[in-house]
């Protein structure tokens, strides 16, 4: 999906239309009602509240009481833009303090229109504070509805799927039946079971126009689920399904919604695991039609030449088409340039971004398919008969090393203990063969393992990826790894470090909270070195890895992304992160690079 966001932008002009409070990002801690007097005191005096905008702050339960006594004398209340309101709160006070919120909103007699609630670790326990609200005649009017990144998981889904089915039965009732637009609920675990539960009260609403729910560990029996309803729901202009594991089993579903949803623009379905079958699927859903169509993400799904060309030749007569995103397919050089050369033809190439990123290593390279036209094999990678994750042969190679000496040409950093999956073998094919764009050991994945979504996971992980970064529940991310490291007992902090730093470089390019948080650790990194005589150490470590400095041993093999990594280190340099003279050694290495 594009960086632009219809629904975000939506709001934005009808903020500046609408009149309302917001304290947006000022990082206010409201414990107590007196703490939060200023915000009571500004709900109070607004002659019309149309919205309330308390993202980017803390809120305790007693402030939430006082908050709710406010909104109560509210009834012209439409818009609830509460993202990132619980930082540093007990999963026993938000549910409280939601539910106390709901309570004014529902007593002011209010309509509400937007519900935001999105980064805020809300949970299942989270979510009962807003069952009561929305169940109410408060949510009949309910357009908008925002829950991302709360960490709800499947028994959070299906409670929030059964109180959306009681508020639109109660407004059927009623007379003034639930029409949301939009529901935005990525990174929530939710799984094939809170999927399903969804799924059913999508086809009962049929009024949705945007959906996205990337992330969530949804395999293909959830996909046909949700694809089911998406039939009902003809007006859909957003699709965004992205890193979830469709497979071809999950596209062929969906590829037959989509033949009736003819309103689409913007659809991803980057990092979905289609391989060639879906791509076919997908591309011969689009072929005809969808005339409205201007955004397709298709990145990173294991893609064949066969598949790749089945998607140029499906835009032929996509006029509005902006952006299309292929990279990090097996297309192979020559379809790659067939695929431009398409693009070319139809006038299109602007549209189409970059595919530097393949992960075929010949042009003929093609996917085996079955016999059965478009057909997965009976067990897929990653799925069971059930659905159910199961580890593929790449994912279980074996990475317990003791790490105790980490070379570095003449100088060797030294640990005490194993450190297992941080540091890098020179003689692993397993690891040498490993390409960072053909990852897909996602949440589910590490879940399995019974490994947390934790920095401690990422970082004992030998490549990471941008999924599990994403899945870190912390919001601060760089207090999140600062607080880790300093965890970690002082023979083994300069390891930690150099890894965590080459870990979030590696995807960096994709993910401006990574570049952040390896910026900053270099920074670390070289004081700490400077301060215990390591500078020429850690100094050469980082040229070997960046491919800067041809280390003597001639079995050593770059891991990370070595683009990536150099980028994320100038990035550092321009920030003045680190001494000036390492800045100016490194920058030598470059310019003969």
């Amino acid at each position: 999906m594009s960086g632009f966001n219809f629904s975000d932008f939506a709001n934005a002009l009808s903020e500046t239309k609408l009149s309302g409070v917001s304290f947006v990002g000022q990082a206010k801690n409201w414990g107590t009602v007196a703490e939060a007097k200023d915000l009571i005191d500004a709900i109070n005096k607004c002659q019309k509240l149309d919205y309330l905008n308390l993202e980017g702050n803390t809120l305790g339960v007693d402030a939430a009481n006082g908050i709710a006594d406010a909104l109560a004398k509210h009834p012209e209340f439409k818009q609830a833009l509460w993202k990132d309101l619980f930082t540093g709160r007990l999963k026993t006070e938000i549910p409280l303090a939601l539910r106390s919120l709901g309570n004014g909103m529902i007593t002011a007699g209010a309509n509400l229109a937007v519900l935001d609630c999105s980064d805020n670790a809300l949970g299942p326990n989270g979510m009962t504070g807003l069952v009561d609200l929305l169940k109410s005649r408060t949510c009949f009017s309910l357009q908008e509805l925002k829950l991302n990144n709360c960490g709800l998981g499947i028994a959070g889904g299906k409670m929030l799927a059964q109180a959306l089915t009681e508020c639109h039965a109660a407004s059927l009732t009623a007379g003034t039946p639930l029409k949301l637009k939009v529901f935005i609920a990525g990174r929530n675990r939710l799984e094939n079971d809170g999927a399903k539960a969804l799924a059913k009260i999508f086809g009962v609403i049929q009024t949705l126009e945007e959906v996205a729910m990337p992330q969530n560990g949804i395999y293909h029996p959830g996909i046909t689920a949700l694809s089911d309803a998406f039939k009902l729901n003809p007006d859909l202009r957003i699709l965004n399904l992205n890193d979830n594991t469709i497979t071809a089993k999950g596209a062929k579903p969906l590829a037959d919604a989509m033949e009736l949803m003819e309103k689409l623009e913007d659809v991803n379905l980057g990092d979905c695991l289609l391989k060639t079958a879906g791509a076919i699927y997908i591309a011969e859903a689009l072929q005809e039609g969808h005339q409205h169509l201007e955004v397709l993400n298709l990145g990173f799904n294991e893609i064949g030449p066969d598949g790749g060309l089945a998607i140029a030749a499906s835009l032929e007569n996509k006029l509005h088409i902006k952006d299309v995103q292929l990279n990090g397919n097996q297309f192979g050089s020559e379809c790659r340039d067939q695929i431009l050369e398409f693009m070319m033809q139809y006038e299109r190439s602007d549209a189409l971004g970059a595919l530097d990123e393949d992960d075929s290593d010949a042009e003929d390279e093609v996917e085996e398919e079955e016999d059965d036209e478009y057909a997965d094999e009976e067990t897929e990678d990653g799925e069971d008969y059930d659905g159910e994750y199961v580890a593929s042969d790449d994912e279980n190679y074996q990475s317990g090393i003791n790490y105790s000496n980490v070379s570095e040409g003449n100088d060797t950093f030294h640990s005490s203990r194993n450190v297992s999956l941080l540091s890098h073998p020179t003689d692993s094919p397993a690891l040498n063969n490993f390409s960072l764009n053909n990852l897909n050991d996602s949440v589910a994945f590490v879940a399995e393992e019974g490994r947390p979504n934790t920095v401690e996971t990422f970082c004992n992980t030998t490549v990471p990826t941008l999924a599990m970064f994403n899945a870190l529940e912390e919001n601060d991310k760089v207090l999140a790894f600062k607080t880790f490291l300093h965890s970690i007992p002082k023979e083994d902090y300069l390891v930690y470090m150099v890894f965590s730093i080459l870990k979030c470089s590696t995807i960096s390019k994709e993910s401006n909270d990574a570049l952040e948080v390896a910026q900053v650790l270099y920074k670390e990194c070289f004081e700490y070195a400077e301060k215990t005589n390591q500078l020429k150490r850690v100094t050469n470590f980082f040229l070997y890895q960046l491919g800067l400095l041809k280390h003597e041993d001639k079995s050593f093999h770059l891991i990370f992304n070595v683009d990536a990594c150099r980028s994320a280190l100038q990035y550092a340099i321009k920030q003045n992160s680190l001494p000036s003279e390492i800045s100016n050694t490194f920058q030598v290495f470059f310019n003969n690079s």
